[in-house]
């Protein structure tokens, strides 16, 4: 049990996205988040705050490769959580196979039984898999933090537009 209700959840920190090597490299704005992430993760690691990475894992002939090139393919170096924000043993790790942290997965779950009521969201892409977790997020009524800092996509003009969008539309306050 965690003593208190803060929640950090780590979206997609994943060699595919987050090295250069990566079958959907997420360009230098997304290394730059690293050091920031870390330290948050620290932060909460001291606060015994709930530690949740979000992790896409995609079957071989996943329909998402329809729209994206594959990626994230279970069990491959692609689809590890990248070494420099190692989780550690008691700390959760989620699988998903959609944008949504939510979807078929035990997010809610595993955030109802720790009593978290104010979750921090950081990760790739704010396009994509943040702002489609953080809308779970504002439909189940959490107090929803997003640090600029420690979010990043593809596309910086989507990455700007999602960040209005989480403030204006799910509540999320973007620091």
């Amino acid at each position: 049990m965690h003593i208190n209700n803060k929640a950090i959840i780590i979206i997609d920190m994943l060699n595919d996205f987050i090295d250069k090597k990566g079958a959907l490299y997420c360009g230098e704005g997304a290394r730059k988040i690293i050091p920031f992430i870390k330290n948050r993760l620290e932060f909460y690691r001291k606060i015994n705050g709930l530690i949740i990475y979000i992790t896409d894992s995609h079957d071989k002939n996943d329909m998402e490769f329809d729209r994206f090139l594959p990626h994230c393919i279970t069990g491959t170096w692609g689809s590890r959580i990248i070494p420099e924000i190692k989780p550690l043993a008691h700390e959760k790790i989620i699988k998903k196979n959609r944008y949504s942290g939510f979807f078929k997965t035990d997010l809610e779950k595993t955030l109802t039984l720790s009593g978290a009521r104010e979750v921090e969201v950081v990760g790739v892409c704010t396009s994509i898999c943040v702002m489609d977790t953080v809308a779970g997020l504002a439909n189940r009524d959490y107090t929803i933090f997003v640090p600029a800092k420690g979010v990043a996509d593809f596309n910086a003009q989507l990455h700007d537009f999602s960040l209005e969008r989480m403030k204006q539309v799910y509540g999320a306050n973007i620091i």
